[in-house]
């Protein structure tokens, strides 16, 4: 729950402003602020006031325990020219917040944050992002890269790490600290200058006798950490075959290792059915265990099996082979990094219709591609040492496959594309070259289909088609058929691509073929450059509706035989009509 609080007409509106932006987890939180927020405060994921900084620094103090678990703290002036994080700047999110806050209201984000203040990550957020445990000074480190001082980040597995500073790197000579980013144990540093981050990449595959004591289970696998420099830290689950699910000393036994190495969290036991474990080929398989249990392998295929489920996909390896106990087997298989592919849906233009996980994915990458236009709309809010791969219109293909190539080398790619890359966008081309080499995010945007009805009015109420006009990639004549199926089906249509220069006849046939099957006041809707300094919206019937005012930034809307203006708006009913004229 985010908690809005303000006292005076101007904060209440800003509030709400803000709430309609923040989506449903923004509340306005009625009453004097300070007993409502007392009220709420245990409920509170972050909280904005509208109120001078001294006047929320009184309301939130007492209140205030600990910068791990206290709400982020933002405040907004009576003026709106500033969102300040107060408290809560990483662990609550108050310096996200901010820059989201300022986004919507226009006005300036104001993060006091030393690593933030000054555009570096993080490394309590790169913690964060690996999911990591940490050994050593974190913070003495963290000073140390906002200083500027040499560190050297060690990343034998290849994780796809963010944008980091020009003075951290692998190639940093003399450094000052190491940063090692690895599921192995390592030598203890003597001179306390290493940093380790630990990621969860480990599954621990199990088998035993019946009534095997958690004692030897323990012991066993204990023996990855002493005898193959397996971090015990970097074990995400354990796995066995279905018939140990109840196994008391296998369960005791993940308990206990919870308790002590995953700073008290429940680790799971994944258990799968003996015929699938037998599918999977192992090195040392077992006919004896066969036999007994319908698979050659418990410990070996069923840590590759966990370790698969839990990699989504991505590839796994066996890293210690079966190791044998009294009574107990156990091996280990590592969940391998894979490069990271964003696919990022910018939005149509406004900052407001960003979407805060597209924020966040652009901070995320160490490399953003894009259209060179697009790429100058979000470059604020790059990380220092965030490298870009800009290029021109035309070049979709191009810039898909340079996205792909960047995240097989095991970067953290994000591809930019305005709207939402899934609909006539990026998405498509990335992942036509794409495989399971990679992992894959989708982002979701504001494409120009939804900007434009909203600003129409409610066209889209009812069934409709997106169709692009565009007959680069398209025949025209499949271009057509679509058209035609759509008239004849009564849909409302939406055009993307309408008219270009040398593409200037092909939204006046279309508007020919719908108007065959339509009203001859059938509102066609318009909006170009919607949300942008130069938007216009405008709306005519079919048979007056001008395609030569239409350029390829402009979104066609034509609406259904049942679509109407009422009010200025265009609207397309739901169809309830129909549903009382069929009662």
């Amino acid at each position: 729950m985010i908690g809005l609080f303000a006292v005076t007409a101007a904060g209440r509106r800003a509030a709400t402003e803000l709430a309609t932006w923040l989506g449903p987890d923004a509340v306005l939180v009625d009453g004097p602020p300070g007993p409502a927020l007392r009220r709420v405060w245990d409920h509170l994921d972050a909280a904005v006031f509208f109120l001078a900084s001294g006047a929320a620094v009184r309301l939130v103090a007492p209140l205030l325990r600990d910068k791990h678990t206290d709400p982020g703290i933002v405040c907004v002036d009576e003026a709106r020219r500033f969102a300040i994080a107060l408290a809560g700047g990483h662990s609550g999110g108050a310096n996200a917040l901010a820059e989201q806050v300022a986004d919507v209201l226009d006005a300036t984000p104001v993060v006091t944050t030393a690593t933030d203040s000054t555009g570096s990550t993080p490394l309590d957020e790169l913690v964060d992002l690996l999911d990591a445990a940490v050994d050593g000074d974190l913070a003495g480190c963290g000073v140390a890269v906002l200083d500027g001082a040499p560190v050297r980040i060690e990343n034998p597995l290849g994780f796809p790490l963010p944008a980091l500073p020009d003075n951290v790197g692998p190639d940093v000579v003399d450094p000052l600290w190491t940063v090692v980013v690895d599921d192995r144990r390592a030598a203890p540093d003597d001179e306390g200058s290493t940093l380790r981050l630990v990621p969860r990449t480990l599954v621990v595959g199990v088998g035993s006798e019946r009534g095997v004591d958690r004692t030897e289970v323990t012991e066993t696998i204990a023996r990855l950490e002493r005898e193959h420099g397996l971090d015990p830290r970097a074990v995400r689950a354990f796995a066995s075959v279905d018939l140990k699910a109840d196994e008391t000393g296998i369960l005791e036994a993940v308990q206990d290792l919870g308790f002590w190495y995953a700073d008290g969290d429940e680790l799971r036991l994944l258990t799968y059915p003996a015929a699938e474990l037998a599918g999977i080929e192992v090195p040392n398989p077992s006919e004896v265990v066969r036999a007994e249990v319908g698979t050659a392998s418990v410990a070996e295929a069923a840590a590759l099996r966990g370790a698969a489920e839990c990699a989504a996909g991505g590839p796994v390896e066996l890293v210690v082979p079966k190791i044998k106990g009294r009574g107990v087997t156990a091996a280990a298989a590592r969940i391998r990094p894979r490069g990271r592919l964003a696919l990022v849906g910018i939005g149509p233009g406004a900052a407001e219709l960003r979407t805060p996980r597209a924020d966040a994915e652009l901070r995320r990458a160490s490399v953003v591609v894009g259209l060179d236009q697009y790429l100058d709309q979000v470059r604020h809010l790059f990380r220092p040492g965030t490298e870009e791969r800009a290029s021109g219109l035309g070049a979709e293909e191009a810039r898909a496959a340079e996205a792909v190539s960047l995240a097989r080398e095991g970067r953290a790619v994000a591809l930019i594309g305005s709207g939402d890359a899934g609909v006539y966008a990026m998405a498509s081309p990335a992942l036509e070259q794409a495989d399971r080499d990679v992992e894959f995010v989708g982002v979701p945007g504001v494409t120009a289909a939804l900007a434009a009805s909203a600003l129409l009015g409610a066209p889209l109420g009812h069934d409709h088609a997106l169709i692009s006009l565009s007959d680069l990639h398209t025949p025209w004549e499949v271009i057509e058929r679509r058209v035609r199926a759509a008239a004849e089906g009564d849909l409302v249509v939406c055009f993307y691509n309408p008219r270009s220069a040398q593409r200037h006849w092909q939204l006046g046939r279309a508007l020919e073929l719908l108007a065959e099957h339509r009203p001859a006041g059938t509102p066609v809707g318009a909006v170009h450059q919607a949300t942008r300094d130069d938007q216009r919206v405008w709306c005519a019937p079919i048979g007056e509706f001008d395609p030569g005012e239409v350029g390829m930034f402009t979104t066609v809307v034509v609406g259904s035989s049942q679509s109407a203006m009422i009010g200025g708006r265009m609207v397309t009913p739901r169809g309830y009509r129909w549903m009382a004229d069929a009662r």
